[in-house]
């Protein structure tokens, strides 16, 4: 169940001016989720253990982001749908460094990570011109006396600087997942992998090890004197200097080791131990991408046979993941957009863009064309299209 949006309006900024200013009657869209795992990163430690150190994560938040932000929007009024409207324009191209596609992709990224989503609005002569992200770890909620916040407080440096929550014209917005155990935060997804994470990271560590070590286990030395006894402290600090100047290491691999004085090598094969240790790499891999909601089958996760065929993997990946997120988002772009501009719009998916869901749509239209008990108007409304006046 989506909980109740609050939408506050922020305090008066002083009368604004032609020129530009992103400090003008700031508004941010946050969607709120800070999580607690295994490890208990913050958001820099989330995002640089699972986004930027982890193809596994990184490629299932991209491409959540990125299918997610592909998707073309409608605009709808109380009329029918608007191709030209001030609102449409500035979610085709929030400002003058992003375009909508980049702005969104960034959106959703940030949603997956953190959580939290803040976006901040540039007001000119008392319209609303640009949006801006800004770093959810930057920005932190302030409480009033009763529980509920009162203020949103970020910091870049030593500039700080609050978004009131009650007041006139365009304001914070703040949009959060569920969270069990926060009031006013919610819980991004990644947070949920943090174990999964860290076996992850942990097996490619070992693996770039074993790289390092001739690209094999490592092995044993066995002496073996004819008469007894064993090497002297000087041997043996000799015969260790020899290997780890003439053998150890990537480069070194293959080269031949010469043993004299009753030395012996006895190589170390993958014990059943290690070959576990592997499968719990795919594990892990498999657990983060569902954290995400992204089938391990997209991203190449060896050893997944949930899904019948790639196809049907790509179409639960749409309708279970993208779509609602899609939804979320719209949901609570919408009421604040027709406070914004004064009147009632609504964003939706143009779903008939998204090549993923063709057969579907496909499939759709042929029944409906078969249903002769259905009027025009009822078909419009079934494709989600509004009635034709």
């Amino acid at each position: 169940m989506r909980l109740p949006i609050r939408l506050p309006w922020r305090t008066p900024a002083p009368a604004a001016t032609e020129t530009e200013t992103k400090t003008a009657a700031p508004l941010a869209a946050v969607f709120s989720s800070q999580g607690g795992g295994w490890s208990n990163r913050p958001y820099a430690g989330l995002a640089r253990d699972g986004y930027l150190r982890n193809p596994v994560g990184h490629r299932a938040v991209r491409l959540v982001a990125e299918t997610a932000a592909s998707v073309p929007l409608l605009l709808y009024g109380e009329d029918g749908e608007l191709s030209d409207h001030a609102a449409l324009a500035l979610m085709r191209r929030p400002n003058g460094r992003m375009a909508g596609p980049d702005f969104f992709e960034a959106l959703y990224a940030q949603l997956s990570i953190a959580g939290n989503v803040y976006i901040e609005p540039v007001v000119i002569a008392g319209q609303l011109r640009e949006l801006y992200l800004l770093r959810p770890d930057r920005m932190r909620v302030i409480e009033g006396g009763d529980g509920w916040p009162v203020a949103y407080e970020y910091r870049a440096g030593n500039v700080v600087r609050r978004f009131a929550v009650e007041g006139d014209g365009p304001r914070l917005l703040h949009l959060k997942t569920f969270h069990p155990l926060e009031d006013h935060t919610g819980y991004a997804p990644l947070s949920a992998a943090q174990a999964a994470l860290d076996l992850h990271n942990a097996a490619a560590t070992w693996n770039k090890a074993l790289l390092d070590n001739s690209a094999r286990p490592s092995g044993a030395l066995v002496y073996q004197p004819k008469e007894g006894g064993n090497l002297s402290p000087a041997q043996y600090d000799r015969l260790k200097q020899e290997l780890e100047e003439g053998y150890s290491g990537a480069v070194r691999a293959g080269r031949p080791l010469l043993l004299e004085g009753g030395l012996d090598w006895k190589a170390m094969a993958l014990s059943p131990r290690d070959m576990d240790f592997i499968e719990a790499k795919n594990g892990a891999a498999r657990d983060i991408a569902l954290a995400l909601g992204v089938p391990p089958m997209l991203i190449g996760v060896p050893g997944d046979n949930t899904y019948a065929n790639y196809q049907e993997a790509n179409r639960a990946f749409w309708r279970l993941t993208v779509l609602p997120l899609i939804g979320r988002v719209m949901a609570a772009l919408s009421p604040w957009l027709s406070e914004a501009y004064g009147e009632a719009l609504r964003l939706e998916p143009d779903l008939d863009q998204v090549s993923g869901l063709a057969a579907e749509r496909s499939e759709l239209w042929g029944r409906l064309q078969a249903a002769t008990f259905l009027s025009d108007a009822e078909k419009r409304e079934a494709v989600g299209y509004a009635p034709d006046n």
